[in-house]
């Protein structure tokens, strides 16, 4: 299997073809909420006798969907929409302000009466360094089928755009089949579309139904390429299994397929199998958003004229920033990304031929 390349020149190029890129982002678009908690505060409730924990500040950020839009406005993509749905309620209001402020068009973020605003509400500890002041967290996630109506409009949305964009990014975030935008009828109305419009790059990543995906680039890590939805902490897949795993895939699919490896990196069906390693990092990582960091460096990477194999090298600069940005939705900006190439491409060189089963240190993808 032959290893990824990509040179300072390329990379320069492809950087100033980013502000040419029309994306969509079509999923789940949570809100990340972030309670600041100051325990030095903590009072007792009167009336109950426990804890009140004071809040000391609030931040959001869109996220799931919305760290790939994340992602994208900070590479500097030109037209960014999103397409979805979010409650009406407060936090569908946070949403909302957080994509505009990206430059995200919400035209399509339809409000639904009946459905909640996804939310990941994030307690933390601000005398705590880093992951290390974090609470348990609070979700809010819908468990009720979405309606056929708003599938309809979320079809809908889809065809409207897709004639303004050169590429449709599916973010399939709710693990509960049918209960959130990317529903059996959306998948199968995306795989149509994917076959009559060429033209635009349509690329899927999700929680649990990656195999159901047919005709468009497709992101299973190695777990979901094996089947193994029960991957014990520390394990690895070895590379024997996991290339005739993801040449099933790409079979099946119809379409190119990148196998994300944690800390090994990637590996990419088109033109031919390729390698893509990881960069090597050293320190405290936070790997919370890294698939969907490098899914929007991949994706606008593509946009820009780049092959499969250069976009994921691009991909794995991106998260290889962003997992370095602790307990936040990190993000990664163009003037960062020759820095980490030159590193990435000292670190090939001395691999020399590394085998495709010999671990990095730290970055991982998934």
């Amino acid at each position: 299997m032959k290893t990824a390349e990509l040179s300072p020149l390329r990379l320069d190029e492809l950087l100033g073809c980013f502000p040419q890129a029309r994306i969509a982002v079509l999923g789940d678009f949570f809100l990340d909420k972030y309670l600041h908690v100051d325990p030095a505060l903590e009072e007792l409730s009167l009336e109950t006798g426990k804890a009140a924990r004071q809040v000391v500040d609030v931040s959001t950020s869109p996220g799931a969907a919305g760290t790939v839009t994340c992602n994208l406005a900070a590479l500097g993509a030109g037209e960014l929409y999103a397409i979805g749905f979010s409650g009406d309620d407060g936090e569908g209001l946070e949403l909302r302000r957080g994509l505009d402020g990206l430059g995200c068009l919400t035209d399509y973020l339809h409000t639904v009466s009946d459905r909640r605003t996804p939310t990941y509400l994030k307690p933390r500890n601000v005398r705590a360094a880093a992951l290390a002041g974090e609470y348990s967290r609070y979700d809010t996630v819908n468990r009720v089928r979405t309606t056929s109506g708003t599938e309809r409009e979320i079809i809908a949305s889809i065809d409207a755009l897709l004639p303004r964009i050169d590429a449709l990014v599916i973010v399939d975030q709710v693990e509960e089949a049918d209960c959130g935008v990317v529903t059996t009828a959306v998948r199968r109305a995306v795989a149509e579309r994917a076959s009559s419009c060429p033209r635009v790059i349509f690329w899927a990543d999700s929680r649990r139904r990656i195999r159901a995906f047919r005709r468009v680039i497709i992101k299973p890590n190695q777990f979901e390429a094996v089947g193994d939805e029960a991957a014990a902490p520390g394990k690895e897949v070895s590379p024997a299994q996991l290339q005739p795993a993801l040449e099933r895939l790409r079979q099946v699919n119809g379409a190119p397929v990148v196998g994300t490896r944690g800390r090994l990196g990637m590996i990419v069906s088109d033109p031919e199998w390729t390698l893509v390693p990881a960069v090597e990092i050293e320190g405290e990582v936070d790997p919370t958003g890294a698939g969907d960091s490098a899914s929007a460096g991949a994706v606008i990477s593509l946009c820009a004229g780049a092959e499969l194999a250069e976009a994921a090298v691009v991909g794995g600069l991106v998260a290889s920033i962003t997992v370095q940005q602790i307990a936040t939705t990190g993000v990664a900006r163009p003037a960062q990304l020759p820095e980490r190439l030159q590193l990435w491409r000292r670190q090939v060189g001395a691999a020399g031929s590394r085998p495709v089963d010999s671990p990095p240190p730290q970055t991982e993808v998934v």
